[in-house]
């Protein structure tokens, strides 16, 4: 399978909820969604509502994370699927910035795709661990800035048994 078939498959709101059910059903009681994923962005939205509330009236912050994550690890995933050789992942750390409530549909952005598929290519072409930062910023409808994160992840080539 392609990159452009992992996209399709990521995009596809049927087989994306499979993948949550199977392998990360907060995701899908939070009701995330991938509404874009190509080879340069992903973005990826969360819906302020009773599953995803705080007792400040507003999202809760581990539901932004993981909206911000989904966009940063599609990224990265879509960049190692059926790669050879293949390569694992793992987020090392993380960082995030809060600006202001938020409430409504938030839409996570992460454009750092180019930046990701050289450390994975990297990461291939020595062998060796390698880290890459990666963005996604929160926006609510309005356009508004309502957080930000930084997410570390290495790649590395695994392991042959």
């Amino acid at each position: 399978m392609s990159a452009t078939k992992f996209q399709k498959l990521i995009t596809n709101p049927f087989t994306f909820r499979l993948y949550l059910l199977q392998k990360l059903p907060m995701g899908l009681i939070a009701g995330l969604k991938v509404t874009e994923l190509n080879n340069e962005r992903s973005v990826v939205t969360v819906k302020y509502k009773w599953m995803t509330q705080n007792p400040f009236k507003s999202m809760y912050f581990a539901c932004q994370s993981m909206a911000a994550e989904m966009s940063t690890g599609a990224m990265v995933m879509n960049g190692i699927y059926n790669s050879d050789p293949p390569v694992s992942m793992l987020i090392v750390k993380n960082t995030a910035n809060y600006h202001k409530k938020a409430v409504g549909k938030i839409t996570f952005v992460c454009n750092d795709g180019k930046l990701i598929a050289e450390h994975i290519k990297r990461a291939q072409t020595t062998g060796e661990s390698v880290s890459v930062d990666t963005t996604s910023v929160g926006k609510n409808e309005a356009g508004e800035v309502v957080s930000d994160f930084t997410f570390t992840w290495s790649v590395k080539v695994k392991a042959k048994k």
